[in-house]
């Protein structure tokens, strides 16, 4: 076991911050690490908006659901899929920019993103410090896209709160090894390990909340997905993507 391997087998998020604001520095490094994350076609189709004015912040929260802890994170960086370089590019070359009609665009985006957000959280909790991504920063899109001031072809992914931890949280159990990794094919007895995970989960809920939370992971993620649009939260992604120029057009084909 190295340190790389320790640091990324390590992570928990953290929701409380303590009211230090990170080296310049720590921040640079954080910045280069998710900077030279690998991208499709070494397109580098990623902007991270990087927010500390308590005010945005303050904003930002509200947006994310009323989430405290971007308020309390002393630094919050804002991750986004960015298509404006290669609309530029095709500009400079005269060519047109067909590929953006395309619904693999998104998966391309948000893979990238999720690439170099993995790499930004292994460098912050290299360094000591604590993180929590935020997929909430989608609930308010147009909000955000305002406030951030993103162009066409820009659309914000995930958030990600930087700072020093406080309340460590400890480790959330795992789904069971053999539910994550498939030898040649998928495995279809993911119900089996499911039964077997939820006493694991529910038994770690327990413990955690001195017995007051008595969940199984079942009860949480069904909870989650028994609405469309997850309880209305992201109704607003698809007029995002139509705003920012992401068409999908070749769905209608």
């Amino acid at each position: 076991m190295n340190d790389v391997i320790t640091t990324l087998t390590s992570h928990r998020s953290f929701r409380k911050y303590k009211d230090q604001q990170i080296p310049k520095d720590h921040l640079e490094a954080i910045l280069n690490s998710a900077q030279s994350a690998p991208s499709w076609i070494h397109g580098q189709q990623v902007s991270i908006i990087v927010v500390q004015d308590k005010e945005r912040k303050a904003k930002l929260a509200d947006y994310c659901g009323n989430q405290k802890h971007i308020i309390e994170a002393p630094t919050f960086l804002v991750f986004c899929a960015d298509f404006n370089r290669a609309k530029i590019a095709s500009e400079i070359e005269k060519v047109p920019f067909n590929a953006i009609d395309d619904t693999d665009m998104l998966l391309v985006g948000a893979t990238d993103v999720g690439i170099a957000l993995s790499n930004a959280i292994a460098a912050s909790e290299s360094l000591g410090l604590g993180t929590v991504p935020i997929g909430g920063i989608r609930r308010k899109p147009l909000n955000v896209i305002e406030l951030l001031n993103l162009p066409k072809y820009v659309i914000p992914i995930a958030g990600l709160c930087v700072g020093y931890g406080l309340n460590d949280p400890g480790l959330n159990p795992r789904l069971p090894k053999n539910a994550f990794v498939h030898n040649e094919e998928y495995d279809n007895n993911q119900t089996s390990y499911i039964n077997t995970y939820n006493e694991t989960f529910r038994q770690h809920q327990l413990k955690k909340s001195n017995g007051e939370r008595d969940v199984t992971w079942t009860n949480k993620i069904s909870g989650f997905y028994k609405e469309k649009h997850y309880n209305h939260n992201y109704s607003d992604v698809p007029k995002m993507l139509k705003q920012q120029g992401f068409t999908c057009k070749d769905v209608e084909k």
